[in-house]
């Protein structure tokens, strides 16, 4: 390998340690089913076995209604169900043609901190937000974030949520 080809991938390396660096610093809101509003819930667009249900602090909601961005502090939840499966294995339909939930998978934080988006890669920004994602009691789940991030990152211009319009409601 040549030294431009070293430095490249140490650059790759520095890169995702940056990127996972500080996983840890959204914590696991408790008390996000009473404290927060659950605004929206659906078939999952970017899983089609999976349902989930949106929920949001004051923070966001708030500055939502107002057409502001949403701020520091802001933290939307997801809670991401498994779709139910007939016997052959193929998701099961109401008869409205949505998902059957099943058992809860994973609870996905999206949090906005201070300069939280200073530490990633261009490409992983998302302003100020972050990921994390837990079970259903809190333990936090070994998962690729950058998943999370880079699904989020083109999503700039509805401030990285693919549910901007329903939270402003």
């Amino acid at each position: 390998m040549t030294r431009k080809g070293y430095a490249f991938a140490l650059g790759l390396v520095l890169a995702a340690g940056m990127a996972s660096a500080d996983e840890e610093r959204i914590s696991f809101p408790r008390d996000y089913k009473t404290q927060f509003e659950n605004y929206l819930s659906l078939d999952r667009v970017q899983n089609p076995d999976q349902i989930i249900r949106l929920f949001a602090n004051d923070v966001a909601i708030e500055a939502a209604k107002q057409g502001r961005e949403l701020p520091v502090g802001s933290v939307i939840v997801g809670e991401v169900y498994k779709a139910k499966k007939d016997d052959d294995g193929n998701v099961m339909t109401s008869s409205l043609g949505r998902r059957v939930r099943d058992k809860l998978a994973a609870v996905a934080v999206m949090e906005k901190g201070e300069g939280w988006g200073e530490k990633f890669p261009e490409e992983l920004q998302n302003d100020d937000w972050d990921f994390a994602i837990f079970a259903s009691d809190g333990e936090r789940l070994n998962k690729d974030l950058n998943t999370c991030r880079s699904c989020h990152a083109p999503l700039a211009k509805t401030q990285h949520l693919f549910s901007l319009e329903h939270l402003a409601q």
